[in-house]
């Protein structure tokens, strides 16, 4: 999608967090998201491509930002890079999980359903 505004959402597994808010922007005009996770046992792992891609990362814990700077500093260069600090205890696509990702994402990003 010409024009979109990319967003690249990152968790440890890629499995609960960053799915859901991937899945948040399916379908949203003048978005297009991804997903990734920062260990070797995420069901998709964050590559340098990826991050190339993005023009937002946003990071679930502080954690996954440390590791990302850690593994990809030039990359990251210029990069928009925020922590939403949302921890890991509900599973994808839960109602609370949901509402945390839209308020933290709400003074960063638009966000569909707000």
């Amino acid at each position: 999608m010409a024009g979109a505004v990319k967003l690249l959402f990152v968790c440890s597994l890629n499995r609960w967090r960053s799915p859901t808010a991937e899945d948040l922007y399916r379908g949203f005009p003048g978005h297009e998201a991804r997903s990734a996770g920062t260990e070797a046992g995420a069901r998709i792992r964050v590559t340098a491509g990826l991050i190339g891609w993005a023009d937002w990362i946003f990071c679930m814990e502080r954690a996954h930002v440390d590791k990302l700077r850690a593994r990809f500093p030039e990359e990251l260069s210029g990069k928009r890079v925020v922590c939403l600090r949302i921890t890991d205890e509900h599973p994808y696509g839960h109602p609370e999980l949901i509402e945390s990702i839209k308020v933290a994402l709400s003074g960063h990003v638009a966000v569909p359903g707000l």
